[in-house]
This record gives C-alpha cells, sequence and structure tokens, in this order.
C-alpha cells in the first residue's frame, strides 16, 4: 500500500484542489467537493494495475443551479490545474442523427484536437534550442552563401572505380584559401548574431509560402473517417517557399520556428494526443436542461431534442469514435453536465442518462455576501480588473468596503426581482458604475478616484428603482 501512495501526486490532493478553486471561485463548497473527489479518483486510477484500471470508470458529476453562480468556471478551473484536455460545449449545438445540426461525436474530435494542440506545443518548446540552431545556420547561408564545391572528373573516376585512397582523399579534401576566408568570416558572423549585433539588418530569406497551402473541403463527415483531405493533397504536392525581406531578428523568429515545425515527429504527437484525450479529458455539457423534453411530450422540436440525449448516451457510457489521429475510447473520459433545470427537473432527463451521471451537486444562487466576495477576493477579481484598467492612465481607483457591499446589496435585488443571471449581474453593474470614470479619466489630473457608498447610490439606485430602464441597461 506505501508503495501505491508514493505514485500519487501529492500536489492535487482533495484538500489542496478546493483550496486552489477557492482562489478563483467564492462558495459553492458542494460542488468544489464533488469535482476534487473525482479528479483525485483519476489519479488513484492511475497508480492501480492495469487489469482493475480498466474497469474503474469515472463518476460523471451533474451540477444544478442558477447561471452565473460558476458552474462552468468550476469545470475550466479544474481541467487548468489538471493540465487537462477540456472542451466545453452546448447541449443546444447538436441535433440527433437525421436532422440539420453538428453531430454530438464532434465533442469527442474537439477534445482531441485540443489535446493534440496541447502535446505540439509541448513539443514545440522541447525542441527550441536545436531548432535555433539551425535556424542559425539558415540565416548565415543567407547573409554568407557557402562557397560552391568544383567537381574534378578525376575525383569521379576514382570513386566511380571504388578506389579509397586516404592520402589522396585528404588532398582532395584540402581546403582553399577562398573557403578557409569564407569560414572565418561565417564564424565572425555567427558570434555577432548571437550577441544581437545583427538584429536591425536587412536580410533576405526564402521561406514556406503558407498562401499557397489552400484548405481543400471535401465531403461532410469526412473527419469521421479519419482522413484529411488537405493534408493529403499536402503530401502529393511541393511545397512552395517565397523570399521575403525582413531584419534579422525577425529572420531568426520565423526561421526557428519553421525548424521547430520539422523536428516535430507527427505520429508520436498523434499518439500521445489520443492517450491524453482518453486518459485525462473533461468534457462539460453546459445547458443539458435544454434537451430535456417537458411533461414527456415528444412532438415537434421536442423528439429532436430526446434524440440528442440517446445520442449522447454511448459516448457517456463508453464508445470508439473515429478521429484524424485515430479511434478515441471514451470510457475514461470524465464528463460534467451543467443547467439551470428552472422549468424541468434533472429526473426528466431519460433514465438511461441519467444513471450516467450517479453525482448530482445542486449549486446555491448568490447571497449579499457572496457577491460581494466575488467583487473582491478572488484572483484578478473584477475590482482588481478595473482598478489596473484605470491604473494605465495615471490615476489610483479605489473602493471602500461600504461601495462593495452596496454593489453587491443592489445585484442582489436586481437577481430576486429579475431573471437571475448570478455574478454576471455585476459586470453590468460596473460598467454602468464606472461609465463616466473610464470615459473621462484620460483627461483627468486627479491622481486618485475613491469609489464609495453614496456615489454607488447616486449612479446605480436610480436605475435600479426605474423599473422600465432597467430592463435594458441592468
Amino acid at each position: 500500500m506505501a508503495e501505491l501512495k508514493k505514485k500519487l501526486d501529492e500536489k492535487l490532493t482533495p484538500a489542496k484542489i478546493i483550496e486552489h478553486l477557492n482562489r478563483y471561485i467564492v462558495g459553492q463548497d458542494k460542488a468544489k467537493r464533488s469535482v476534487a473527489i473525482a479528479l483525485r479518483n483519476r489519479i488513484r486510477r492511475r497508480a492501480l494495475p492495469p487489469e482493475i484500471a480498466h474497469e474503474i470508470m469515472p463518476k460523471n458529476i451533474l451540477m444544478v443551479g442558477p447561471t452565473g453562480v460558476g458552474k462552468t468556471e468550476i469545470a475550466r478551473r479544474l481541467a487548468t490545474l489538471s493540465d487537462a484536455p477540456f472542451v466545453k460545449v452546448e447541449a443546444t449545438k447538436f441535433t440527433e442523427v437525421g436532422y440539420v445540426g453538428r453531430d454530438v461525436e464532434t465533442i469527442i474530435r474537439d477534445l482531441t484536437e485540443f489535446a493534440a494542440s496541447m502535446v505540439r506545443k509541448r513539443m514545440l518548446e522541447e525542441v527550441q534550442k536545436p531548432a535555433l540552431e539551425r535556424a542559425e545556420q539558415r540565416l548565415l547561408d543567407a547573409m554568407l552563401p557557402r562557397p560552391e564545391k568544383t567537381f574534378k572528373m578525376p575525383d569521379f573516376m576514382k570513386a566511380f572505380a571504388g578506389k579509397n585512397d586516404d592520402s589522396e582523399d585528404e588532398a582532395v579534401q584540402e581546403e582553399t584559401p577562398e573557403a578557409a576566408e569564407n569560414s572565418r568570416t561565417r564564424a565572425k558572423l555567427h558570434e555577432m548574431l548571437k550577441k544581437g549585433k545583427l538584429d536591425n539588418r536587412d536580410v533576405e530569406i526564402e521561406v514556406n509560402d503558407s498562401a499557397a497551402a489552400l484548405p481543400i473541403f471535401g465531403t461532410p463527415g469526412m473527419d469521421v473517417m479519419g482522413i484529411n483531405i488537405t493534408e493529403m493533397i499536402g503530401g502529393i504536392m511541393p511545397k512552395r517557399t517565397k523570399k521575403r525581406h525582413m531584419k534579422v531578428k525577425e529572420a531568426l523568429r520565423v526561421l526557428q520556428q519553421e525548424e521547430a515545425e520539422k523536428m516535430i515527429d507527427a505520429e508520436a504527437m498523434g499518439k500521445e494526443a489520443l492517450e491524453l484525450a482518453q486518459e485525462d479529458g473533461i468534457v462539460f455539457l453546459d445547458e443539458i436542461d435544454k434537451v430535456v423534453v417537458k411533461n414527456g411530450s415528444s412532438h415537434g422540436p421536442d423528439v429532436s431534442r430526446e434524440g440528442v440525449q440517446r445520442d449522447l448516451l454511448p459516448i457517456v457510457e463508453g464508445s470508439v469514435v473515429q478521429t484524424r489521429y485515430g479511434p478515441v475510447k471514451t470510457d475514461h473520459i470524465l464528463f460534467i453536465a451543467a443547467g439551470a433545470f428552472s422549468g424541468v427537473k434533472p429526473s426528466d432527463l431519460i433514465p438511461e442518462l441519467q444513471g450516467r451521471f450517479p453525482i448530482r451537486v445542486e449549486l446555491e444562487p448568490l447571497t449579499i455576501e457572496n457577491l460581494q466576495r466575488i467583487l473582491t477576493e478572488p484572483e484578478n477579481s473584477l475590482i482588481r480588473q478595473y482598478e489596473a484598467l484605470i491604473s494605465t492612465e495615471g490615476t489610483t481607483l479605489t473602493f471602500t468596503p461600504e461601495a462593495t457591499q452596496e454593489i453587491a446589496r443592489l445585484a442582489h435585488k436586481m437577481n430576486s426581482e429579475m431573471e437571475d443571471i448570478g455574478a454576471r449581474r455585476l459586470h453590468t453593474m460596473m460598467e454602468q458604475l464606472l461609465e463616466e470614470i473610464s470615459f473621462s479619466v484620460s483627461d483627468m489630473d486627479e491622481e486618485s478616484i475613491e469609489i464609495d457608498a453614496d456615489m454607488v447610490k447616486q449612479k446605480l439606485s436610480g436605475l435600479v428603482e426605474n423599473r422600465d430602464i432597467r430592463r435594458y441597461l441592468l
């Protein structure tokens, strides 16, 4: 047991996961606890022998709660923390097979593409040093072409006859004075290039012509079979290059990027992307309640809604989806579904799909205290964002505690009297509150501006009380 524990990542214990989520999301402790356990169970599964690890499936989560309370943010921060491929999709964008719209299998393809981009980015970072060395040599070739080697007929005859006289080879390989001079000049240029002394010099280089690689559109659904028409044609047609004039510093960056791309093993990248998507992928299905059929009716557009649920079922329970990198098994992908469920209930989902989301978490509506904490506590909170924006004009913007409390109180009042849009109401109110300051601060000479409760009441109370205006502004 001790050996198994050593394999676990101590940085991602449930308590530390929640601690990380608390830096960005206020409240919703039950939801944080559920996702923290789900992520930890993934780590635990990796430490087990393959024969039992294969049988342990992720416990998918269904989040129920009004909009703007942190459902999406919890899933996104969880994916960032675990460095896992993550896609957020709206359930309403999909239709069942036979209807015009997106096929649910594109969710897995998008997830695989995201995984591939993650692997590609890491691979590019790993080859930057050797790519820079190659780019420097290409740049030196552009600034100081190598002397052309002369080809002598006697040498050709010796090679053709298979003769290999070391003394004669040494004589042939003896460097000419012109070549020696070229080598010394090249070494000096290389040293100046490394020190940045040539950065502002103009140079003409040959680069790949990206305009020549026009996208080719095949029959819809070709990607289902893992066929990419553009790549197929690109492999047959010769690559075109063009000459460009630019500064040495910019040319070195462009050439380094080209050389790094050449050094990536596409097959290894695809294989690793498949593994990453299958084992670590997280899919966030938002607005899942919008594909629920009300009161069991199944006519008109409701037929397609229930069909989306049935199409989602095999993906969630485990199936194989074809992508351009190969087949992806969805057995161990973690699915997090979310919805407000204001007009329907989670029990209105088809029974088979309900069973695939065994963990259900209800997120609470935000209180005045929650809204005030959202304004001030998270990293890069809304208050800090506005303070940073105004500081670029040479003015310090500050908010008193009473001001943030009043903003939270008015936002809560609006949420309770109109549609409850959660923390998103704060964005609207902050824009209304700071509109005049944001417009005129560029022409002001004041070094500091303090927002207090009286200013908040003056700017926002009238809008909140006027029912006609607030429909359009708040």
